[in-house]
């Protein structure tokens, strides 16, 4: 009985080390990977996950974004930024529509905001003005 409780942990605890989810961003205590500020905003962090399953947090996207020119993005699994509208919600940031606008700050002051939807994007674009971005736009921006 004791053998088969002792097998059934380290099953479990091997099961629980190979996941590849996103870690969760502890604000006020995590340090960004890129610049070390302490992650505070939860309308900015962005963090990515390798697909060995390292995780890296960042206080901006733009942060993200410069970091990710030091290294080989195809080691990279999957990219995620905050929410603007959803503080602390990460959402996958290929899918993310950006804003960058003078009248929304953001940590790094690359007024660098990204949404969930278009739709929020531009909502907040005719409230802020500036100009949007796709992923894809943004990574040839910051190449």
């Amino acid at each position: 009985m004791k053998n088969s409780i002792i097998y059934i942990f380290f099953v479990l605890l091997v099961t629980a080390s190979c996941t590849n989810s996103p870690k969760t961003i502890a604000y006020g205590t995590d340090h960004c990977h890129f610049c070390s500020m302490t992650i505070v905003d939860k309308q900015h962090a962005a963090q990515f996950m390798t697909k060995k399953g390292r995780s890296y947090a960042f206080d901006a996207s733009e942060c993200m974004l410069n970091h990710l020119k030091e290294i080989d993005r195809a080691t990279v699994e999957t990219f995620l930024v905050n929410d603007y509208n959803a503080p602390g919600e990460l959402i996958d940031a290929t899918q993310a529509t950006y804003l960058i606008s003078k009248n929304i700050p953001s940590p790094m002051g690359e007024y660098l905001t990204a949404f969930a939807t278009k739709e929020a994007a531009e909502k907040a674009q005719s409230d802020n003005k500036g100009e949007l971005y796709t992923w894809e736009q943004l990574n040839n921006r910051y190449k």
